[in-house]
């Protein structure tokens, strides 16, 4: 069965300062989204799925659906704040999603066979998706819930231009995830590189650590989960106005019970992304970099 690609493209680049998902990055006005599902389609996917907000979706669709017109199958789901259990009563401070792992969630009734989760605004390479699908092969009639990720040195993925959120990973000899811990504040401080605990406390980091980067490899049974999972979070949390729902979060409860495997697959692709509006200009160069290696064409879509 043909993975699906999943792509979280909710989020509305309040730190970039635009719509940053469908932001041209390649020579003919490419957005970093479309080197995705371009890897994604030769590497045998079927079909992507788009979670996005419905105030956006024209522009979406817009942008993709002509182009991706028989080359494969394409869903748009949304993520909403009211997208949440009936009797839950919202904040009306709240202006943010719910979260990454709310966002995987909405998409419960668009997917029904393997999937893999990606960020929008963050490049891969198409190794990642190659390593994933080849998992997916892996396990494939293996009793248990068997999930994967794609790990990344955490150097390599910092921005030189603010702080960022990474998923930093601990795994055991045999390459299987233990757990991860979503730090939300990351970036280097005087040639080193600081993580933000609370208010008052910071930690120091190596550099080494692998870290997620949202690139996972999920089978249908991880929807039952994250429902069981927001539905105990949203009963506890709907009146913080800043409480987020994080992928990591759920993966964590399942590992301590025994309840999945998770694989860390290593990818020699360089990541590259766009938190902020001054990371446009090196993905425009890594971008064009690629292109002069003969990776991807000029014109992607042609």
């Amino acid at each position: 069965m043909k993975p699906t690609l999943l792509i979280l493209a909710a989020g509305m680049g309040s730190r970039y300062g635009g719509l940053k998902q469908v932001d041209p990055v390649g020579p003919n006005g490419e957005a970093i989204i479309d080197y995705s599902i371009y890897d994604a389609i030769r590497t045998g996917y079927g079909k992507v799925v788009f979670v996005i907000r419905e105030s956006f979706a024209e522009a979406f669709k817009k942008t993709f659906d002509e182009k991706l017109k028989g080359r494969i199958e394409v869903e748009y789901v949304f993520q909403e704040l009211d997208n949440i259990p009936e009797g839950i009563p919202l904040n009306p401070e709240r202006t943010k999603p719910w979260g990454t792992g709310h966002a995987v969630l909405v998409a419960k009734d668009a997917i029904k066979e393997p999937f893999v989760v990606i960020n929008a605004d963050d490049f891969y390479g198409a190794n990642s998706y190659r390593l994933l699908k080849e998992y997916f092969d892996e396990v494939e009639g293996k009793s248990g819930n068997h999930y994967s990720m794609v790990g990344y040195g955490l150097q390599h993925t910092l921005s030189e231009h603010g702080h960022v959120s990474r998923g930093v990973c601990e795994t055991d000899k045999n390459g299987y995830l233990h757990t991860v811990v979503e730090r939300t504040q990351i970036e280097r401080i005087k040639g080193k590189i600081i993580t933000k605990i609370d208010e008052d406390t910071s930690m120091e980091l190596t550099g080494n650590e692998v870290v997620s980067m949202n690139t996972w490899g999920f089978l249908p049974s991880f929807f039952h989960y994250l429902e069981t999972y927001f539905t105990e979070f949203i009963k506890k949390n709907s009146a913080n106005p800043k409480a987020e729902f994080y992928i990591p979060f759920v993966v964590n409860e399942l590992i301590s019970k025994n309840e999945i495997t998770l694989k860390v697959l290593e990818s020699k692709d360089r990541w590259f992304g766009v938190t902020y509006k001054e990371d446009r200009g090196s993905a425009v160069e890594s971008i064009q970099s690629l292109i002069d290696k003969g990776i991807y064409p000029v014109k992607l879509w042609t």
